[in-house]
């Protein structure tokens, strides 16, 4: 399953620099799928019998939901990656294993994503929020857009400005690992060994009933779940490895500018191409110190190599995020209709288009596209000088930050334009 590939990461101190947390996706997705960034404010909701409608089925509402940031594929109703206005940070991997893939409509990995951020303010509450869904109403359904069936299982990196979780699943069943200090990175493949912090009730029972283990020897979640031989899993030349040797190699001097380079890497495959490629990226900054802003980057577009992490912090009355958020389709949306994906509409949004426009520039026309590529680092150089002045003062000059991922954007289709017309 190493085509269909994402990769997340998280740096704690002392890995990292100025005692912060670094939290980084790549989303891997099908090349032609449009990935959006939208942002949805905190919301009460008072009617007891409220049902929230997520991609496929209707889940009960909760009172209360937390203000999100998402990069997620424009079709559905979850997210890939994102952010809540607590610090708490999410990302989703697909896993495959010895338990049968449910093609059943439930909740996906991307519901849940956006369900833990929605109604947690800490990781940990994340990771419950999860597991008690995952409990509720199972996880299961077509993961794409289109006539391929996509299912999967889902891994997840949970992490706040104290600490991160590993949680990763096998139908119903899960196990979770509590990650205090360093590295860690999860791909497509369980990763949790034998380090558990906490499980599902019945999950070492149930791999018994399945004679996966024989009660005895020590019991390793990855090596139970799946076929994985997990004594030689850190020196295997797949993704998971590569990344953990990225992290590594930069360990004790992370910042988030470290993350996006392990983003851009292409010869590790973590940057990929092809039929399934990086559709877009997120790196947070998640400071311990709790008087310092979150940063939340995203790019909203493919190749991180050639697309601009963007800031986003959360504050009142933040500017609606129109350039990156792709048209919807209510009265024919193939998601809502059955039989589902009858139609594809174009999801395509501003930014994208202007993109993607620009990267045929850049791959046909070599002068025009160095004057690009070097306006687009200047862009983001500025921005991440001015992100690292906010996070070493605690100055934040609310006026410009409600508009500053718009903003940012907006000087990003700028550059774009001028060397498409020019």
């Amino acid at each position: 399953m190493e085509p269909c590939s994402c990769d997340t990461f998280v740096a704690l101190p002392p890995a990292t620099v100025d005692n912060r947390i670094i939290f980084g996706k790549n989303s891997d997705r099908p090349c032609d799928e449009v990935q959006e960034v939208v942002y949805f404010p905190a919301a009460v909701h008072d009617n007891p019998r409220e049902h929230l409608k997520c991609t496929y089925i209707e889940i009960d509402q909760v009172r209360e939901t937390y203000a999100v940031v998402l990069s997620r594929p424009a079709w559905l109703w979850g997210a890939e990656m994102g952010a809540n206005e607590h610090g708490v940070c999410i990302g989703n991997e697909a896993v495959w294993g010895r338990e049968e893939v449910c093609n059943e409509e439930a909740l996906l990995g991307m519901d849940l994503v956006r369900l833990g951020l929605e109604r947690a303010d800490t990781a940990e509450k994340a990771l419950n929020v999860i597991v008690d869904l995952l409990e509720k109403y199972g996880q299961g359904g077509n993961c794409s857009e289109g006539r391929m069936v996509f299912s999967y299982h889902n891994s997840f990196l949970i992490a706040d400005r104290n600490e991160a979780w590993v949680l990763e699943t096998a139908g119903k069943y899960w196990a979770a690992e509590k990650v205090k200090e360093g590295v860690r990175n999860i791909s497509n493949q369980l990763s949790i060994t034998t380090k558990i912090d906490r499980e599902h009730p019945d999950m070492r029972n149930y791999a018994k009933q399945k004679h996966w283990w024989d009660g005895k020897k020590e019991f390793d979640f990855a090596a139970t779940y799946s076929y994985l031989d997990t004594d030689t899993m850190m020196i295997s030349p797949g993704r998971y490895c590569e990344g953990y040797k990225l992290l590594n190699k930069h360990k004790g001097n992370i910042t988030f500018e470290t993350m996006m380079e392990i983003l851009r890497d292409k010869p590790s495959g973590i940057n990929m191409e092809g039929e399934f490629l990086t559709t877009a990226s997120m790196v947070s900054v998640l400071p311990q110190d709790s008087s310092l802003p979150c940063i939340h980057f995203f790019t909203g577009t493919p190749d991180p190599e050639r697309s601009v992490f963007k800031p986003f912090i959360f504050v009142p009355n933040i500017s609606q995020l129109l350039d990156t958020s792709s048209p919807t389709f209510e009265l024919e949306d193939a998601v809502k209709k059955k039989p589902h994906f009858k139609s594809k509409p174009d999801r395509r949004h501003p930014l994208y288009q202007k993109h993607q426009q620009a990267l045929g520039v850049i791959d046909n026309k070599e002068e025009k596209a160095k004057t690009m590529l070097d306006n687009m680092r200047k862009l983001e150089k500025e921005l991440f000088k001015e992100m690292e002045s906010v996070l070493q003062n605690k100055h934040l000059d609310m006026d410009k930050i409600v508009n500053l991922f718009p903003q940012c954007t907006e000087d990003e289709i700028r550059i774009y334009k001028s060397n498409i017309t020019s």
